[in-house]
């Protein structure tokens, strides 16, 4: 299956660039690229798209509420969106994932990172870039601890492997390495704990470990 994605963003040679990098990718093909947000919220909703890539500075309407418009929680048919970025700013990291991002990434992360990002969000889950998950997660813990905490989950010990690693912000291939295991039993581990703690996806996995004691804060 291909996954069909637009791209966002207010200059040409990112624009190019991106483009370049994912239609290189099997299984992935830009169906569409805007210029400011209000152009790319048209655009989404026209054709649809699997998965789409915003910038979050873009004239007319910025990344953020862009993607509120097409993914936010009061939008029936969620459109999934990847923020990505040159400003590693903690409020824009804030008020994308509150506006519905399932990602966020910088333009340095990387064709890997990227294609990673974007798949994970067109399967429901989300990945952020390890840096900001390692923010995102002090922010988590200095707030304290959450009351609703699945703290008797029964995991296994591979499980808690993977638990801690996920909390690292290490990305599924990199799971894979460190635990000498193949990619598809990774993403079977996430989707097993998913399922056991009640979270929707990685992040909400390494808060659930914050908040569990499970690393320390």
């Amino acid at each position: 299956m291909t996954l069909r994605i637009v791209v966002a963003d207010d200059q040409d040679l990112v624009r190019t660039g991106l483009r370049m990098i994912l239609d290189a990718q099997d299984g992935l093909e830009v169906v569409g690229e805007a210029a400011d947000g209000r152009d790319a919220v048209e655009m989404a909703r026209r054709l649809r798209p699997d998965v789409c890539l915003f910038d979050i500075r873009m004239p007319r309407l910025d990344g953020i509420e862009a993607t509120r418009l097409i993914s936010g929680p009061d939008v029936a048919e969620p459109i999934p969106v990847v923020v990505i970025t040159t400003f590693d700013l903690d409020e824009y990291v804030h008020g994308a994932l509150r506006a519905g991002a399932r990602g966020f990434l910088l333009k340095d992360a990387g064709p890997e990172l990227l294609v990673q990002a974007i798949e994970a969000a067109a399967s429901g889950d989300a990945l952020i870039a390890p840096s900001v998950t390692a923010r995102l997660l002090q922010h988590f813990a200095a707030a304290g601890p959450a009351t609703n905490a699945a703290t008797t989950a029964e995991l296994t010990e591979r499980e808690e492997d993977v638990v801690q690693r996920v909390s690292a912000g290490r990305t599924n291939a990199e799971i894979a390495a460190d635990l000498h295991i193949s990619l598809s039993t990774v993403k079977t581990h996430l989707t097993s704990l998913t399922t056991k703690l009640g979270v929707r996806n990685r992040v909400e996995i390494a808060m659930w470990a914050y908040d569990t004691g499970r690393v320390n804060r």
